[in-house]
């Protein structure tokens, strides 16, 4: 059995790693490693998250973000790791400081992105182990992402696809009904992107194609990911692995306007341009119209500060200019 280092991002949300990391607990497959990257939490985080490992008299390291991208102490073998970012380095550059981790160890055959806000089954990595096992040619697999809160509302099956002519990702199975039974083999060739709630990666996959692009900071990762690895990686969908998700706890994900957070409606906005740029800039025009309807929507619902930020977005006011090289840093 190939070791696996399971990869959780915190930031002021210790109870939800809590919870995630109790779900951990359960699972039926080893060897694993669970590395919990801080990005620079203000609240009481890695008070709490030492705490949770002492009361539960766990084996655990702590490193720095400088400690720990060279491996640590090599003599050091510990099921938990906790590492201290010591800034919010968003989605990516969180994951990436334990990738990094890993990889300088080069003891693992794969790595398994998961977020915080998550809830895993006993087989969830299991399965996912088992499919990548199928494919040998899989570079990343996703599970069944369930809603936390509706545990019969499927969140993607797998991942989704991303359509280059609107710059929007759309989950496989966002829109099923409860009821609806889903094809696994349907929904995996649909797969252009794999839902980083869930994402399970391999070692040849991060040796050859490199880690998660940091331009982003928030959204559109998986997808840009996923991009550089075509034609040399496929994607890949374990119906049995079943996660649950709570959505958007840190920086309040919403799909309606109305509700959405600031922060979550600028990054959307904004790495839907960097993506389009960096790899379809032909469905430059007509994203930008589409954004310019989001725009509107955006007056008519009275936000008129986030009309403004999509304004400055598209016409390259106040940006403080945005990533468009063709390489993205890795």
């Amino acid at each position: 059995m190939k070791k696996v280092y399971i990869v959780i991002v915190n930031w002021n949300g210790w109870q939800d790693t809590v919870e995630c990391l109790e779900s951990l607990l359960s699972l039926n497959y080893s060897p694993c490693t669970v590395v919990i990257c801080d990005n620079g939490s203000r609240d009481e985080s890695l008070h709490k998250l030492r705490d949770w490992m002492e009361e539960r008299e766990m084996d655990w390291a702590e490193y720095t973000a400088a400690e720990a991208v060279t491996g640590g102490i090599p003599s050091w073998e510990h099921p938990f790791v906790l590492i201290r970012n010591g800034e919010n380095l968003g989605f990516a550059g969180g994951n990436n400081v334990a990738l990094r981790y890993a990889l300088a160890r080069d003891d693992f055959g794969y790595a398994w992105l998961l977020n915080n806000d998550t809830v895993v089954e006993p087989d969830a990595l299991s399965a996912l182990m088992r499919r990548m096992r199928e494919h040998p040619s899989t570079g990343m697999c996703g599970s069944t992402v369930r809603y936390y809160g509706r545990r019969e509302k499927v969140q993607a099956y797998g991942g989704g696809h991303y359509c280059r002519w609107v710059g929007l990702p759309w989950h496989y199975g966002r829109f099923v009904p409860p009821w609806f039974k889903a094809d696994p083999a349907a929904a995996e060739r649909s797969l252009n992107y794999v839902e980083g709630a869930s994402l399970l990666v391999s070692k040849e996959f991060l040796r050859e194609i490199g880690l998660m692009c940091e331009d982003y900071f928030l959204y559109f990762e998986e997808a840009d990911w996923a991009n550089r690895a075509r034609g040399r990686f496929t994607l890949a969908y374990a119906p049995k692995s079943v996660v649950y998700h709570k959505v958007g706890r840190s920086i309040g994900t919403r799909s309606n306007p109305r509700k959405k957070s600031y922060t979550c409606d600028y990054f959307n906005v904004r790495n839907r341009i960097v993506f389009t740029r960096r790899y379809y800039p032909e469905a430059l025009p007509t994203v930008s119209l589409v954004l310019l309807g989001a725009m509107l929507l955006r007056l008519l619902l009275l936000k008129t500060d986030r009309a403004v930020m999509i304004y400055k977005l598209l016409f390259g006011e106040g940006t403080g200019g945005l990533p468009s090289a063709r390489e993205p840093r890795r």
